[in-house]
């Protein structure tokens, strides 16, 4: 690791951002982010950058994911007039990263939006984990790596040694994510066919695949309201799958009703990552893996100048 590294945090995640710098065995560089009255944000990095290799945290929570957003901009302004050398901006989770087309007319696309404001802040490199949609990808005219946390939820479950286990996608757009999943575990696969009749409402027509009698792992990229999901556990209940149904999201939102949901939808176990600030202690059954050892070998190769792909 070259000396020149340095890693800022933002406030939406203290907890990953202090994990990563102990993954990395350095010291979170310190930078002052305060308040106006009025509400305004005032940044300054506290320690000089000049052609520094700088990485900062930031992730879009659920309750104030514009507030970390703009944070996150005037921060990478400040790094700018720091004179940082190159600026990485690591964003576990992509706010608005649903909204990725124009799917009713007179629709933004705001993650394109989310993409231009990055950049012209400041941002020279970002990576996100999972994003909803591949094609956000083609949102930045400058580097930017989506990182995979499948290995994560791989490595977890190999370790129940299950005989019978189907990966469930809960829609269509998920089934190539679900399929490389199930193949690397060793598994079945089955598709749900899902539609939307508003926002944050789905309901499930179709299956797809062989789910009787069988173990089943629910397999998506964020749980929002958690209505999709219970939905779903509920779906293949009823078709025969009468062993545990397992949940595993790599974006915890939990927004709305979602903690409610499920509660009740008796969840074997629910398995989510730390992309988002989660409290473990409002689910009996939720566990909470870590992505601060994957960021850390790709800032580690980010800064020395190695492939990230053959790290994950």
């Amino acid at each position: 690791m070259t000396n020149s590294l340095r890693l800022f945090a933002g406030t939406s995640h203290p907890e990953l951002a202090q994990a990563l710098a102990s993954e990395l065995d350095i010291d979170l560089s310190p930078m002052k982010i305060e308040r106006f009255s009025c509400g305004e944000i005032y940044v300054q990095p506290e320690v000089s950058l000049r052609g520094d290799d700088v990485f900062v945290l930031q992730t879009g929570t659920t309750k104030s994911a514009n507030e970390d957003l703009m944070e996150l901009f005037i921060i990478i302004d400040a790094l700018k007039r720091s004179f940082a050398g190159t600026i990485h901006v690591i964003i576990p989770h992509f706010p608005y990263a649903r909204q990725d087309r124009v799917a009713q007319p007179r629709e933004p696309i705001s993650a394109k939006l989310i993409a231009n404001l990055l950049e012209s802040a400041g941002a020279d490199h970002v990576l996100c984990v999972d994003l909803h949609s591949e094609q956000i990808q083609g949102f930045f005219n400058r580097p930017m790596d989506s990182l995979k946390a499948e290995s994560l939820f791989v490595n977890y479950f190999a370790k129940k040694q299950f005989k019978e286990v189907v990966v469930v996608s809960p829609d269509a757009g998920g089934a190539k994510n679900a399929k490389r999943f199930a193949d690397k575990l060793g598994a079945e696969m089955a598709i749900l066919n899902k539609v939307r009749p508003g926002m944050n409402q789905s309901e499930i027509t179709h299956l797809v695949g062989d789910v009787e009698g069988k173990n089943c792992i629910v397999y998506d990229d964020m749980v929002d309201t958690a209505g999709s999901v219970c939905g779903a556990a509920d779906f293949l209940r009823k078709h025969g799958a009468d062993k545990d149904v397992y949940l595993a999201a790599t974006h915890a939102v939990f927004s709305g009703p979602a903690f409610e949901r499920l509660k009740g939808a008796e969840f074997k176990e629910i398995v989510v990552t730390d992309s988002i600030p989660v409290n473990s202690d409002v689910l009996d059954n939720l566990t909470v893996l870590s992505l601060a050892p994957m960021l850390a070998q790709v800032v580690r190769s980010v800064n020395q100048g190695k492939s990230v792909s053959e790290v994950l």
